[in-house]
């Protein structure tokens, strides 16, 4: 039997409102659209991957850097939106929406997302990382916060901190990591849906599959995220790429 067919899309919108053109910024010599791009070709499983953009001038720098590439509506709310346009002109058995801010994402975390996500045919998966209750990005609202169950699936997302730690002894936390598994139908069902309240409310698409009764399974890697979300972060990816076991793509 010839093994499911995985395509990895990472969105990438030129317009962010607090770093515009950030898929183009420089990180070390190299875009960070292209960083995002290498790391995930170095993870065995992923039968493709591509940008999905809604802008000419990231489509002609993929171009120009042997990135393949599609454009898309800019009309889309949320990443998973974009890869539901990809998918319609580029069939697999599954997808990956890997964010195109994370540069130092490890390949072997997507390779261990789809055989995970597989092994318990899940509909929907991510990633997340255990949290440290005295760790300050617990309350940090740019940190999302995962609450899971003892088998593994999604609770609730939130930029609080859930669980609320009014026994901190008792208390599971984990970091979400935004990086999404989604089976072609359902990614079908997930775009099909109107952006849900929960959604709206926390600016966290994936409480839009919970919301309609989507489980999404949690697959843990210890993995401290790095995101470039302003300028000031390329110099934190940089330093990074230079500490001991730091490792250029």
């Amino acid at each position: 039997m010839a093994s499911p067919r995985v395509i990895a899309v990472i969105p990438a919108r030129y317009g962010s409102t607090r770093f515009p053109g950030k898929p183009l910024a420089l990180i070390a010599g190299r875009s960070l659209i292209a960083r995002v791009y290498e790391r995930a070709r170095q993870a065995p499983g992923l039968a493709e991957v591509l940008v999905a953009t809604d802008d000419e001038r990231i489509l002609g720098h993929c171009a120009a850097s042997g990135i393949p590439a599609v454009m898309t509506s800019p009309a889309h709310r949320s990443g998973t939106d974009r890869v539901g346009e990809v998918a319609l002109s580029h069939p697999a058995d599954a997808y990956l929406n890997l964010q195109g801010d994370e540069p130092l994402m490890p390949p072997p975390a997507l390779s261990a997302l789809v055989e995970r996500a597989q092994a318990a045919a899940a509909p929907v998966a991510t990633l997340v990382s255990p949290l440290a209750p005295e760790d300050a990005a617990l309350h940090d609202p740019q940190v999302v916060k995962a609450a899971v169950t003892a088998d593994g699936y999604a609770l609730y997302f939130s930029r609080a901190p859930v669980p609320y730690p009014r026994h901190p002894e008792h208390a599971r936390h984990f970091r979400h990591i935004g990086v999404y598994y989604f089976t072609a139908e359902a990614l079908r069902a997930f775009t099909a849906l109107p952006p849900s309240p929960l959604e709206l409310a926390e600016s966290l698409e994936q409480l839009r599959a919970l919301e309609h009764g989507l489980r999404i399974l949690t697959v843990p890697w210890s993995y401290t995220p790095v995101a470039v979300d302003v300028p000031a972060d390329i110099a934190r990816v940089e330093a990074q790429l230079r500490a001991p076991g730091g490792r250029d793509t």
